[in-house]
């Protein structure tokens, strides 16, 4: 069990990292496994979050980037996922980046941030706080029960 909690962060780095992304990824079953499977709590969660938000930073660079042919065609978002994404985020403004971990439209809103230009500190740290705090009440959920 020590090579999944050493090497399996490797893991779930790339896990969390892709998950943020538009492909239809999930992390937190590898997080849950090797927190299961070591002592360790603190540094999955670190490692989960980290990897996380680089992905949703990777999705503001494409929205920033690129153009909507851009998101239709390389990422294969959905003329009505754009446009959700597009509604929530000027409905609910920039706050509601803290959302950007909830299935289905948090990866669209990450990429519609960058289409709207918001300031890249602000949204980094908006997903940070959502995406981390995600993985921790899961990882304590875990730890707990």
């Amino acid at each position: 069990m020590e090579f999944l909690a050493t090497y399996g962060l490797f893991g779930l780095f790339v896990a969390a990292f892709l998950a943020a992304t538009i492909l239809p990824l999930s992390s937190e079953a590898l997080l849950l496994i090797i927190i299961a499977h070591s002592d360790q709590f603190i540094i999955p969660v670190l490692i989960a979050s980290i990897g996380n938000v680089l992905g949703s930073q990777f999705n503001y660079f494409l929205g920033y980037k690129g153009d909507y042919l851009l998101l239709k065609r390389v990422l294969r978002l959905s003329d009505e996922q754009i446009a959700k994404a597009s509604y929530r985020f000027k409905k609910y403004g920039t706050p509601s980046l803290l959302l950007a971990w909830l299935p289905v439209v948090g990866d669209p809103l990450t990429v519609v941030a960058g289409l709207f230009r918001v300031h890249f500190l602000l949204f980094t740290l908006l997903v940070a706080i959502g995406k981390s705090g995600r993985y921790i009440l899961l990882a304590w959920g875990f730890h707990i029960f």
